[in-house]
């Protein structure tokens, strides 16, 4: 055997080792869809001589290259694979390689291979297993029962367990003198089928050693399933070395199971070295099919060609992809409607694709399928597979496919002349597409008659109508009458093959309409240059307006509207205007130089028209005012060394030329004026006052200067400048003291001072002999009654307080006088009380003096009570009570039994001083009454 340097990988074709799938029938095979995993559940891998050194395996050593397949489906973006012997490796190739040194290979390696997804979300295992080639397996017929599972019962009770020796061990010369132990026989997997129902425990096989002849051996497993989590699935009996499962497998749970046998004497040592078992979990369809959603949207456009993709339903299921147990077949149940056929759409069995298999889809006659999809695993076998239903909604979706279509060929409208933006005509339109989509959304072209641009066609949002629109203003006059030729169309194109036109034509008529349009002024606003000064009664221009209406004969009257100065008169009839008064530049109704008037034209039409004119006038300047001084106060100090000149301008309420620059200078009177001040010019708009001589005495001075303007000719104008000539500091600037020095009063302050002095001391002499004229009033004002019968000081009124809750309930009616007793007489029976004024004259009450005298007070109330007393028409009036009978058998005696004669020894003649009231009684009793 040729020898290799170490770390060279050498690619050697490996005999792999593939069984037929469990449950296969002869060498029939099954095509199915790609499903994520290994290809096969257990390899056989076969290293060849030649990448060995000796019999030792060298660290990167690639032993095989893809033979461990693993098929993505293009469903999983990234696998990553693991080893449960590090000294191995999987690359996402499928090459396996060594990791570490390995130093003998006479004996064949099993070990697990996991592949996980980079979500962790999905998990599948297989078993590799490693072998020297041309070292022959022992059976090598009987090795393999399919799918990589050892041939052996497949019941769920084994009556006779399979029986796992432990390799024997022989020795072989060699030349030294050396011995070496070779593994004759590999363990292949154990099968045990999910969900068994026993009786548990359920022997699988019985774990032997040769050894057990000579001395006592005892059997134990470890690993997952044993005696790590999930424990106690899998025991074994220490004596006899029959393992067994001890409840049902759930393949979905786990597949796979890695456990080691160990046989030890009974003290504990190791009598062989551990094997491998490896326990696969064979699948049985137990999980039917479940779609990732109940219900599926989808959608395709109408008139979609067959074979067009519509959607794709996916379902998956929880058993063995590799087997027909997890192979899920698709089918259409049904369609709703059925139109036009009950056949409108295919799936892909394998993938679940849905798709368009005949033409006809029309969207304005059926807008949604509902299909109901079925999934069925043993793919799709319906004797023995699984099944589940999901449902897909198919929305058909709109193209434009119906143009619209006019509902006339002919449209009438009318439209008066000069309106804007009223609507003309309504175009009606239909289109079968769906609202308010850009294939039922409407778009109108004026495509002739209407040259001027006087129309335009906005189109409804919410009907699709075309509704025509006047923009610009039409001339009866000019044209009567319009025929415009419209064109409307989609907003999005009409859709290939359709044999329709894509839009729809037709012809709309407008009637012009004649209305009395208002006179209009040709020239507006009408410009005209004057100079100011103009006198009245000047005609200025004429100002008329032409009549619009040229087949209507019409008469124009003007007037005027707005004249802010009231310097402009128009004729009536023919516009002509003309002034009323002096025209002024200089006016405050000016704006700029220039004077607007507005007027109006009317003509005598029904209704009458009313057009309106401006009218500008643009006064030219002349020099008709004279310039003013400005400042008209100044302060100078008293020594021309101090202080500052004062600076001086002029005003003029005329404009350039005949304003500015202004000539300044001192009139020859007073004498004065020239001898104590100069004038130096600046510029031709300022000059400077200044003193001539040394020293001025403080005081006010009038100083005459003489201003002419630059008019042609130029007007000339005097002015006095008031100057103040007070004592000044070092800095030139007046002091307090000086200032009041110079501050003088005119005769006209002065004399406003004495008034205003006089008129304060009148209002006081006036208040000081008011107040003693009243003083004296009060002691010489006679009283009306006598101070000591004066009780005016000793009556204090004081707020009524009232009964309380109890005192508010009354009735005020009994209070007032009936009219008529029909109200009373119809009352229920009960305590009945009628008050009656007398009818009789009333009594004559005393009348109070003039100029009563205070004695005369305490008469009149005794009269005037007197009066009251004998008054019977004063209230209260004598009443007259009436009660109810209230039956017999009163306790009280009889009112009857009474004998008034018996009191007869009682004095009642006093009664007779209690007055008119008391007469009565008096009368009953006294005996002495007057009759």
């Amino acid at each position: 055997m040729a020898k290799m340097k170490t770390g060279c990988a050498i690619l050697v074709a490996c005999a792999l080792v593939v069984g037929a799938s469990l449950g296969s029938h002869g060498n029939a095979q099954t095509i199915a869809p790609c499903r994520p995993g290994f290809s096969q559940s257990f390899y056989t891998v076969f290293v060849p001589r030649g990448v060995l050194q000796g019999l030792n395996i060298h660290k990167d050593t690639l032993l095989s290259s893809g033979h461990v397949k693993f098929e993505t489906c293009q469903q999983i973006e990234e696998v990553s694979f693991e080893s449960s012997d590090p000294k191995f490796s999987v690359r996402p190739d499928g090459s396996l390689y060594a990791e570490q040194h390995v130093t003998n290979l006479t004996e064949p390696i099993q070990f697990m291979v996991t592949a996980r997804d980079s979500a962790g979300k999905y998990i599948w295992e297989t078993t590799v297993k490693l072998a020297l080639a041309g070292h022959l397996l022992s059976p090598p017929v009987n090795q393999f029962a399919g799918d990589g599972i050892y041939g052996g019962s497949s019941h769920n009770h084994y009556q006779n367990p399979r029986l796992i020796t432990f390799p024997r061990q022989h020795q072989r010369g060699s030349s030294n003198g050396l011995r070496r132990q070779k593994r004759d026989w590999v363990i292949p997997p154990i099968n045990v089928p999910e969900n068994s129902r026993g009786p548990f425990p359920q022997v699988l096989v019985r774990i032997r050693s040769d050894q057990d002849k000579e001395i006592e051996i005892r059997y134990s497993i470890t690993g997952a399933g044993a005696d790590q989590p999930p424990n106690d699935i899998y025991i074994i009996d220490p004596v006899t070395g029959k393992m067994s499962v001890t409840k049902p497998l759930d393949r979905e749970e786990r597949a796979s199971y890695h456990l080691r046998a160990h046989a030890v004497d009974v003290n504990g040592n190791q009598m062989e070295p551990p094997i491998d078992l490896y326990i696969y979990v064979i699948d049985m369809n137990d999980n039917r099919p479940e779609f990732k959603n109940q219900v599926y949207n989808g959608s395709v456009a109408e008139m979609s060609k067959p074979g067009t993709s519509v959607m794709q339903v996916t379902a998956f299921d929880a058993d063995d992809s590799t087997t027909a147990n997890g192979l899920v077949h698709y089918r259409i149940l049904s369609q709703t409607p059925h139109i036009p056929i009950p056949n409108m759409f295919t799936i892909n069995g394998a993938t679940g694709e849905i798709s368009t298999i005949a033409t006809g889809i029309d969207r304005e006659k059926v807008s949604q399928y509902t299909i109901i999809v079925q999934a069925t695993d043993m793919e799709g076998s319906l004797n023995f597979g699984l099944s589940n239903t999901a449902t897909a909604l198919i929305s058909i979706t709109d193209i434009n496919d119906n143009p619209p279509e006019l509902d006339s060929k002919t449209f009438l409208g009318e439209v008066p002349e000069n309106a804007v933006g009223v609507v003309v005509a309504n175009l009606t339109v239909r289109d079968k597409d769906q609202p308010h989509t850009p294939n039922w959304n409407a778009v109108y072209r004026i495509t002739g008659g209407d040259a001027m641009g006087h129309f335009a066609i906005r189109t409804d949002e919410v009907t699709n109508d075309g509704k025509v629109i006047v923009v610009k203003p039409v001339d009866y006059e000019r044209n009567d009458a319009f025929t415009l030729m419209v064109v409307v169309s989609n907003q999005a194109h009409l859709a290939s093959g359709i044999p329709s036109s894509p839009s729809s034509s037709a012809a709309v008529s407008i009637k012009v309409l004649d209305v009395n349009e208002a006179p209009v002024f040709p020239s507006n606003p009408k410009i005209i240059r004057f100079e100011e000064g103009v006198p009245a009664d000047t005609t200025l221009a004429t100002f008329a307006a032409l009549d619009p209406d040229r087949f209507i004969q019409q008469t124009i009257r003007y007037s005027k509207l707005s004249d802010p100065a009231n310097w402009l008169k128009i004729n009536r009839t023919n516009g002509r205007i003309t002034t009323t008064a002096v025209l002024d530049r200089e006016s405050p109704y000016m704006k700029k130089n220039v004077y607007e008037a507005t007027f109006l034209a009317i003509d005598n039409g029904s209704p009458p028209a009313t057009g309106t004119g401006t009218v500008q006038i643009y006064l030219i300047d002349v020099n008709d005012n004279v310039p003013v001084l400005v400042p008209q106060e100044a302060l100078v100090c008293e020594r021309s060394r101090h202080g500052y000149p004062v600076n001086i301008t002029a005003s003029d309420l005329d404009s350039e030329p005949n304003a500015g620059p202004y000539v300044f200078e001192l009139p020859s009177y007073p004498s004065s004026a020239r001898r104590n001040w100069t004038i130096s010019r600046l510029n031709g708009n300022y000059a400077q006052l200044k003193l001539r001589i040394p020293y001025l005495e403080a005081g006010m001075y009038r100083v005459p200067i003489l201003v002419s303007d630059s008019g042609n000719p130029p007007l000339s104008n005097t002015s006095v400048l008031m100057v103040k000539v007070c004592p000044c500091d070092e800095n030139g600037d007046c002091t307090v003291i000086g200032a009041v020095t110079v501050a003088g009063l005119g005769t006209g302050a002065i004399i406003t001072i004495l008034i205003c002095i006089i008129i304060l001391l009148s209002m006081v002499l006036f208040f000081v002999v008011w107040v003693k004229r009243r003083e004296k009033e009060r002691q010489t004002k006679p009283l009306l009654i006598d101070p000591e019968d004066d009780v005016r000081d000793n009556i204090l009124k004081y707020d009524e307080e009232g009964g309380g809750e109890e005192d508010q309930d009354y009735d005020l009616s009994q209070l007032q006088q009936p009219e008529s007793l029909d109200h009373i007489m119809s009352k229920p029976a009960g305590v009945r009380r009628v008050d009656e004024r007398p009818v009789i004259l009333e009594s004559q009450y005393p009348v109070r003096p003039t100029v009563p005298h205070p004695g005369d007070i305490g008469e009149f109330i005794i009269d005037g009570l007197r009066a009251a007393d004998n008054d019977p028409t004063a209230p209260p009036y004598d009443s007259l009570l009436v009660f109810d009978y209230e039956g017999s058998g009163s306790t009280a005696g009889s009112v009857s039994s009474l004998d008034s004669s018996s009191s007869g020894e009682q004095d009642y003649d006093y009664l007779n001083d209690w007055g008119p009231r008391f007469k009565k009684l008096a009368d009953l009793y006294g005996g002495g009454g007057e009759d």
